[in-house]
This record gives structure tokens, C-alpha cells and sequence, in this order.
């Protein structure tokens, strides 16, 4: 539970940010002055010995909890064997991939891994273009597929292309349902999914008739914990298959029980042809994959799709002991449970706090969409801000404000996290709201 010694941030985090202002750009994220000196399980400790409740997972990596015993024993063996062979093969390389495709959906039948999500969302739509004979791929407003050029093409937002335009070309978007602030001025359900339909008409005006794909995230995670309304993504999916594309299908953050599901589209009855792994799957480690049909991944010629890091022995290692401790420890089951008393106790804030417009998410990933008052709906930047601040000074740790009008707060705690933490970090949350809010 959370332990404040010291005025926040303490002496030694203030130099060490000090440091930070004179040695590194300014250009990651405005999170709070927590300067993390270690952790386990769901807990923080700062470099004055000040310890927090982790909502944040390291931005929905730690999936196993920070330093997990068994995790570390396995990578510290590993980096006493072999760090790195390129693309020779390795056994934890080899094994990681068997034990991943013995957990997908059987349509999707291998792996090929790479370093980080940007690397598989690349590579994804790479292998679309290379076996396909069009180029155009249809992605989505709000959209984030990380900051690689290719993948900051395909995102659907403003903050990873400000000023580094311009950008690839070949990508054709349109609006994702975000029902809280529908495009179209609509209500779900009687807008009968009018954003399906939209797509239609778009491409009919944008596309030069050479599409070759259709990518999209499980849930916008960066555009505030979008989640689409109940038979989108089936609709989606058929759309596509009228068209004759390919489905890709980006689980970077949502994979490996983050949504109290293994796999995020097991929540929708949809069958991608690639999938976008990450994060979670290395749980600490650096570790991403798209995971694929062979009918397709076996088309690619030799040398046509590598990477110097991808399937690393140490990354593979890694990988292997946290889906181990996934499944013996039945986090995807504690993620489903805890999602569940989460949801109760923010509805139930809601109640209460007129501020707390929007509610949203599953398993252990929400999204508090934070506004002046319900009735305009008005964005609230700095009351999402200050909510952050509070829980900061009480010892909870939570990632700066994300959203597309930059007012949602990212609620992200470890898998391994048990009830009373829970409880104690939604009591901690809850006071903060009050704090801030001024009631």
C-alpha cells in the first residue's frame, strides 16, 4: 500500500529532474515528478523511498507485475546464455512462437517477431502491401500505430504528425465510433452504426481503387479508451470481406489479458488475418509479433522480413515465463474479476461527480472522460490534470492525460494487482476526484 516520506517530488527525484531538463529533450509525455527507482508487483518506489499504487503498468507493459520472481529468474538465466544471434535460430525464439500460436485463435497459425509495437504494426501492413497487389490501407480517426513513420501515417491523430509531415502516402482514414462525442451527431443504438456506413462513401472519394487493407486498434487506447459499440466490429469485418482486403488487427496494448480476455477480439466474434502483438507480451523485456494466416506469412521470400532484435533470445525468454505466469497464476481471470468491481465503483462515482462524464472499459484498462459539467460535455484539460496531481500527492500513480481532447484519464494497473489493492487504489482515486473537483 502507499507509503509518502517525503514533500512530492523528494530531494533526489528534484535533482534527478534537474538532470532530465539539462541532458533530455522535452519531447516524451508530461507525467507527474515520480522518479521510479524500483518495483514489484503493483508497487512503486520513487528515489526517495516513497512508494505508490500503480495504475499505469509502465503504459500497459508490466501485464505479470513489476519484477516478478519467476520473470526475473528467467531472464537472468537467459542473459547468462545468449543475448542476441539475429535471425539464426534459437530455441526460446522457436519455443516463444509455439506457445503463442498454441494460444491464438486457430486461423492464426504463426508468428514472426519483432522488437516493439511499432515494429509489428509496420511490418503488418508491409506484409499486406507485399502480397497483395494493392497499396492503399483504410485506418481510422484517433487512430495510434506508434511513431515510426509508417505507423504514424496509419494513427488517426494530430500529436504523432505535428511537424513531421510529410507523411506516407497511401492511407485513407475515417471516423472510429466514438459514442460519447459521435461525428455524426448520432446516439448509439439508433444511429444504426452510421460510421459503417460512412466508409463507403469515403473511400468511393479518397481511395485510387488500390486498396489492400484495413488496420485497426481493438480499442483506440491513446484517443481515450474507445470502445466500439456492439456489432461494429462484426459489421467492420464483413465490409471487408466484401471488399476482398486484408484484416489487420492491432493488439499491441490490449493482448495477453489486459481485457480480461487472452486476446481482445475474443470480446467480438471476428477472425483478422494479422495481429499486432506487444507490450504485454514481453511483459518488461522489449517484445513484439504479428501473428498471421500461413497463406500469407508463407508468401513472403527469404530475407524480404527480418529485424537485428525481433525474437532476441532474451526477449523470447522473457516472453515464455510471462505467459507462464499468466496462466499459472490466472491473470487473465483476476483481470475479468477486478474489471468488474472497477466498473461498479467509477459508475458509482459517477453518480456523484458531475465532472466524471464518461465512463468506459474493460477488464483492467478504463478510460474517465473528465468534462465541466455533463450537460455540454465541455472538455475539462486541467480538472483531468489536477485529478492526476491528487492521486500523485496520495500515492497513486497514473499516467499523464490521454485522449483526442487531451481530458481522459488512463486507468492501466497491473494484471497481478489483488482486491485490496484495488479497493485501496479506487479509494485513493476517489479522493483525489473529490479533492479536485472541490466536493
Amino acid at each position: 500500500m502507499p507509503k509518502i516520506v517525503t514533500n512530492l517530488p523528494g530531494p533526489k527525484a528534484q535533482a534527478l529532474l534537474e538532470k532530465s531538463r539539462r541532458f533530455e529533450p522535452h519531447s516524451m509525455s508530461d507525467q507527474v515528478p515520480l522518479v521510479w527507482d524500483h518495483a514489484a508487483g503493483c508497487v512503486i518506489t520513487d528515489v526517495d523511498g516513497n512508494e505508490f499504487l500503480d495504475w499505469t503498468s509502465g503504459v500497459l507493459v508490466a501485464n505479470v507485475g513489476h519484477c516478478h520472481p519467476d520473470y526475473v529468474a528467467a531472464v537472468r538465466e537467459q542473459a547468462g546464455k545468449l543475448f542476441n544471434c539475429y535471425d539464426f535460430a534459437s530455441e526460446p525464439r522457436i519455443l516463444l512462437a509455439e506457445k503463442v500460436v498454441g494460444l491464438l485463435p486457430a486461423h492464426l497459425d504463426k508468428l514472426f517477431l519483432v522488437t516493439t509495437g511499432s515494429d509489428a504494426t509496420e511490418a503488418a501492413m508491409r506484409i499486406a502491401r507485399c502480397v497483395s497487389d494493392g497499396w492503399e490501407i483504410l485506418a481510422f480517426h484517433g487512430a495510434f500505430h506508434g511513431r515510426t513513420l509508417g505507423a504514424a501515417s496509419a494513427g488517426g491523430s494530430l500529436g504523432v504528425k505535428h511537424g513531421y509531415g510529410p507523411m506516407v502516402p497511401g492511407f485513407l482514414h475515417v471516423p472510429y465510433p466514438y459514442c460519447y462525442r459521435c461525428p455524426f451527431g448520432l446516439e448509439h443504438p439508433a444511429c444504426d452504426l452510421q460510421c459503417l456506413k460512412y466508409i463507403d462513401w469515403a473511400v468511393s472519394k479518397e481511395s485510387c481503387g488500390a486498396m489492400c487493407a484495413v488496420i485497426t486498434e481493438s480499442y483506440q487506447g491513446g484517443a481515450g479508451s474507445l470502445i466500439p459499440p456492439p456489432g461494429w466490429y462484426e459489421g467492420l469485418e464483413r465490409w471487408i470481406r466484401d471488399q476482398g482486403l486484408f484484416f489487420i488487427f492491432d493488439e499491441v496494448q490490449s493482448s495477453f489479458g489486459r481485457t480480461g480476455k487472452m486476446f481482445c477480439m475474443e470480446h467480438w466474434d471476428i477472425h483478422p488475418d494479422l495481429v499486432c502483438l506487444g507490450k504485454g507480451l514481453g511483459s518488461g523485456v522489449p517484445c513484439a509479433a504479428v501473428a498471421g494466416r500461413h497463406e500469407i506469412l508463407d508468401l513472403l521470400p527469404p530475407g524480404s522480413m527480418s529485424s537485428t532484435n525481433g525474437g532476441n533470445p532474451l526477449s523470447s525468454a522473457a516472453a515464455i515465463a510471462a505467459i507462464d505466469i499468466m496462466e499459472r497464476e490466472s491473470l487473465v481471470e483476476n483481470a475479468a474479476r477486478l474489471g468488474d468491481l472497477f466498473r461498479a465503483r467509477f459508475v458509482e462515482m459517477q453518480r456523484s461527480v458531475e465532472q466524471l462524464g464518461d465512463v468506459r472499459g474493460m477488464g483492467l484498462v478504463w478510460g474517465l472522460e473528465m468534462v465541466t459539467d455533463r450537460k455540454s460535455k465541455d472538455p475539462d484539460r486541467d480538472l483531468t490534470k489536477a485529478v492526476i496531481h491528487e492521486c500523485f500527492q496520495r500515492g497513486l500513480a497514473v499516467i499523464a492525460p490521454i485522449g483526442v481532447l487531451g481530458n481522459v484519464i488512463r486507468v492501466a494497473p497491473p494484471l497481478v494487482m489483488t482486491e485490496a489493492e484495488a479497493n485501496e487504489s479506487l479509494d485513493i482515486f476517489e479522493a483525489s476526484l473529490k479533492a479536485a473537483t472541490g466536493r
